[in-house]
């Protein structure tokens, strides 16, 4: 699609530009949405009744069984032109903060650092009752346990019922409101407390641009919104971003 040329000089001209990605960013990696990750096996089960603390006390091996199926498939999938565009756009502006919804860590795979995982990440692994991080973890066991305390291994994802990771928290909401442009990029605007934060940007005075194959609650609070797959939007996003930047470098030189 043809990116409005107002949308390239907001990115060329900010000094901080926030991106939030939501399950759309990862759809053309092969990775399904949360509601969507149902298949065979599970198809009988609400991912909402295996993703809370309550349901896990009930039936770690169920819940261990899930994850771990979650992770062979979201092992499989590789970054999208999407996940390389936003890696390539920290590279170019001065300040650039990533916040993710997802857990799969393809920005990261992408070559992303610092990034803001919103709701954790599906390959790391968490003790739950100290909730501290367990490195190189022995989860092979249908009930893994914790090799430091003895007690129960858990995912180390935001489940339903929890708070956002104080320093997580903390971080995406005052790069927020310093930001000049903020990215919104295949989120469909409805989980709290993420859903906030493009209002937060908004009230701070940054131009909202908003990525998203279908209309979502936001749209109409959006400065731009670009309709299409993410990746094909950002990856064009990018290169006029460079053609853009190299004709401003000309016109400078030759000043």
């Amino acid at each position: 699609m043809s990116i409005p040329e107002d949308v390239i000089t907001a990115i060329r001209d900010a000094r901080h530009v926030v991106a939030l990605t939501g399950s759309g960013a990862s759809a053309e990696s092969g990775v399904p949405t949360f509601r969507e990750a149902q298949a065979g096996l599970w198809e009988k089960f609400n991912p909402h009744e295996l993703a809370t603390p309550e349901a896990f006390l009930q039936d770690p091996a169920l819940v261990w069984s899930w994850y771990r199926w979650r992770r062979e498939l979201v092992a499989r999938a590789k970054p999208n032109r999407g996940h390389y565009a936003l890696a390539a756009l920290a590279r170019t502006i001065p300040i650039f903060s990533l916040i993710t919804q997802n857990v799969d860590g393809l920005h990261q795979r992408a070559g992303s650092n610092n990034v803001m995982e919103y709701h954790g990440n599906l390959f790391d692994t968490r003790c739950f009752s100290r909730d501290c991080a367990v490195a190189d973890a022995d989860v092979s066991a249908a009930a893994p346990r914790c090799p430091n305390c003895g007690d129960l291994l858990r995912p180390g994802v935001v489940w339903f019922g929890e708070p956002i990771p104080p320093a997580v928290l903390d971080a995406a909401t005052r790069a927020v409101v310093d930001c000049d442009v903020f990215l919104s990029v295949g989120t469909s605007s409805l989980v709290w407390p993420a859903a906030g934060l493009l209002e937060s940007a908004r009230a701070a005075g940054a131009t909202i641009i908003e990525v998203n194959t279908d209309v979502t609650p936001h749209t109409s609070q959006s400065h731009y919104s670009l309709q299409g797959k993410s990746g094909e939007i950002l990856a064009e996003l990018v290169n006029c971003l460079r053609v853009q930047l190299q004709k401003y470098d000309d016109l400078q030189t030759q000043q």
